[in-house]
């Protein structure tokens, strides 16, 4: 595969992990990163800046600072507001702003952000517009092929995009109506390639090596966007590198390399959050990781009702001895 550049940075892989609100915080950025992701980019974080001063907008506003490029996705339906957002992001050390216009949550939708935004053309112009000329760093976008399957209009949104100045896009290969239901609609985003000259990344059902091959294959894609098929598996970006790259040595995981990937994961978190949110966070990354665990069910049932720090990471290496 061609690098995948966007504005002045080449990334190191081409396979970028998803913002995912709850999910992608830095101690899972920062773990998909050691796997080999090329990118990772914040939490979907509200472009009203009033809000910024909550403990969850502040987790959500921790920067990856020692990773380049560092990357923020913001979501909201006024230019003016992301545009001041955008700008702050960038004084915070952002290098990349990524609007979201792909969230199909109710409470995102009922004030017109994220995938609402497909339903009117001019005020994703006029975002996209206000965003570009407010900072000087690339403007990227992650949407998804329309609001439903009568009203597809991702060519259009790449077509306005690539016009305001966006450097990349990113697409889900869903409507907002089919939410996370169904299959992919690949072809629509092979149309979107075939549509600009700018970056194009697909999104959506890449869960492992042997589809990854088939969407590129399908799409045309300049890369990939992992999400659901990291969670509980952060080591899919080195699985992807190896598939794609002969040179790339053929690793397989070892149960005492995903033991320390686990305690470590769950130390990040318990240190990132503290240890009373910690241990809340941490149980939806284990009942994941439990997906990849032989005989997992009884350990599941205990490790996501403690509620200490140490009792998570008991009982983790008390799993892996027996």
């Amino acid at each position: 595969m061609n690098p995948l550049t966007i504005g002045p940075y080449e990334l190191p892989s081409p396979f970028v992990l998803a913002p995912m609100a709850g999910v992608t915080d830095a101690p899972f950025r920062r773990l998909c990163r050691r796997f080999g992701a090329g990118m990772t980019t914040s939490e979907m974080t509200t472009a009203d800046i009033s809000l910024w001063k909550t403990p969850k907008s502040r987790h959500r506003l921790d920067l990856d600072l020692d990773a380049e490029p560092v990357a923020v996705q913001i979501a909201g339906s006024e230019p003016e507001q992301l545009a001041l957002a955008a700008v702050a992001c960038v004084e915070r050390g952002a290098q990349i702003i990524d609007i979201n216009m792909g969230c199909p949550a109710k409470k995102v939708l009922k004030k017109l952000a994220g995938s609402a935004l497909l339903k009117d053309e001019r005020r994703v112009a006029a975002i996209l517009d206000a965003v570009v000329g407010a900072v000087e760093v690339p403007v990227t976008l992650k949407y998804r092929t329309g609001w439903d399957k009568e009203h597809r209009n991702a060519v259009n949104i790449a077509r306005i995009a690539e016009a305001s100045g966006v450097q990349a896009l990113a697409i889900h290969g869903r409507t907002r109506a089919c939410r996370y239901q169904g299959e992919a609609e690949y072809e629509t985003i092979a149309a979107v390639k075939q549509a600009v000259s700018i970056p194009v990344i697909a999104n959506g059902d890449i869960s492992t090596s042997e589809k990854s091959l088939e969407v590129l294959r399908v799409t045309g894609a300049d890369g990939l966007m992992i999400g659901r098929g990291a969670q509980g598996r952060p080591w899919i970006f080195r699985e992807l590198s190896q598939i794609t790259n002969a040179a790339s040595e053929n690793t397989q995981l070892e149960k005492n390399e995903l033991r320390d990937i686990m305690i470590g994961h769950l130390n990040d978190l318990h240190q990132f959050y503290g240890d009373l949110t910690g241990v809340r966070v941490a149980r939806k990354h284990l009942t994941w990781y439990c997906n990849s665990l032989d005989n997992a069910d009884e350990f599941r049932h205990r490790v996501v009702r403690v509620e200490r720090a140490s009792e998570q990471i008991r009982l983790t290496k008390e799993f892996f001895r027996n």
